[in-house]
């Protein structure tokens, strides 16, 4: 099967100029960035000293502002502006790189439909889940071992109705542990027929606030939020961390109208950390490994366990066999516990929905 990568992409320009394509600009810029050397940079880019350099001036007439600040015997440095665009960039793909993965993953199979049927062609595992990063390790390891895998990235609430619907074949889901699992769990039981069912344990992973390195704004806790000068980015309606929000805040007595930027959201907690690493806000609630990711300081709130939900019927599927073999093999699973705040100990574990809740 043909695979199709989809990237972002902008371009810069003034008025109705033809846009100047940022790609290899922010990819020089970031070089400079870790060598501290325009020379080492450029080499390490696969361009000469003075092509690189040239690019940087081009880029500092359109701006109308110097991007490096190439001082003699110091090194090379980056200017607050082209910091600013780096992070620009980071935000940009932390918010559509998961969106983008969809989006590729169907153009592969309505291209592989439209061509004539292999005889020995396997019908694509149908995975709809909730971004996470051990997620997309696991859609990593069965891509290499030549699994069809038609992914869509979905909040947690609408995997589980398709998963209902017929639509997907395993659906992703997260729930706290402890006092407000039976809260949380209850509204995905709409969906979840304890009949029909059964649940894959994935991992157990840390959620909590993220906040700037050095924690500029002294943020303890939730209590914090009500502060007007702390600014809060937020997941999406459905999604398994609003919920968690919705369930922190209700036990610690704040309105979401007490909250600046509540309403403020983003779809992944990569793209939540990219959107406090920028300075775009002060705090928002994801899973540690985004906050490392983005050099951000974490405070943890609450443990969770992270599950696909799938048919009874369908585990005895060779296709869900081989997945759950997948899940179980030591690799995996020391794949899952590499990821700072993730737990593998029970990874490609089946339960039932009764045993999962203690229904």
């Amino acid at each position: 099967m043909m695979r199709i990568q989809i990237t972002p992409h902008w371009g810069v320009s003034h008025d109705a100029e033809e846009p100047v394509d940022t790609t290899g600009l922010l990819s020089l810029l970031a070089a400079i960035q870790e060598s501290g050397a325009i020379a080492q940079a450029a080499r390490s880019v696969g361009l000469s000293y003075r092509h690189a350099w040239g690019q940087v001036k081009r880029a500092e007439v359109l701006f109308g502002h110097a991007l490096v600040d190439a001082g003699r015997g110091r090194g090379s440095t980056l200017t607050p502006l082209a910091e600013k665009l780096i992070w620009a960039d980071r935000r940009i793909t932390a918010r559509l790189a998961p969106l983008l993965s969809s989006l590729a993953s169907e153009l592969e199979h309505e291209l592989d439909r439209a061509l004539p049927a292999r005889p020995t062609a396997v019908a694509a595992l149908r995975l709809h889940a909730s971004h996470g990063f051990a997620v997309a390790a696991l859609v990593e390891k069965l891509e290499a071992a030549a699994l069809s895998v038609e992914l869509r990235y979905r909040n947690s609430l609408e995997s589980v109705a398709a998963l209902a619907h017929g639509e997907c074949d395993l659906a992703g889901f997260h729930v706290p542990i402890g006092e407000f699992e039976a809260q949380a769990a209850q509204r995905y039981m709409r969906w979840l027929k304890p009949q029909v069912h059964s649940l894959v344990h994935l991992a157990v992973r840390t959620q909590g606030l993220f906040v700037a390195p050095g924690n500029p704004k002294r943020i303890r806790g939730l209590a914090d939020l009500k502060r007007a000068d702390v600014r809060f980015v937020n997941r999406p309606e459905g999604s398994g961390t609003r919920m968690l929000t919705e369930l922190l805040l209700g036990k610690a007595g704040i309105l979401p109208a007490e909250v600046v930027g509540y309403d403020s959201t983003e779809f992944t907690h990569a793209a939540i950390a990219a959107y406090i690493a920028s300075g775009m806000a002060d705090v928002g609630i994801g899973v540690q490994t985004a906050a490392q990711r983005f050099g951000l300081q974490f405070l943890p709130l609450v443990r969770e366990r992270y599950f696909f939900a799938v048919t009874k019927a369908a585990l005895t599927e060779p296709t869900m066999r081989t997945v759950l073999t997948l899940m179980q093999s030591p690799a995996y699973r020391s794949s899952v516990a590499s990821l700072l705040g993730y737990e593998a100990a029970e990874t490609g574990k089946v339960l039932s929905v009764a045993d999962a809740f203690d229904r």
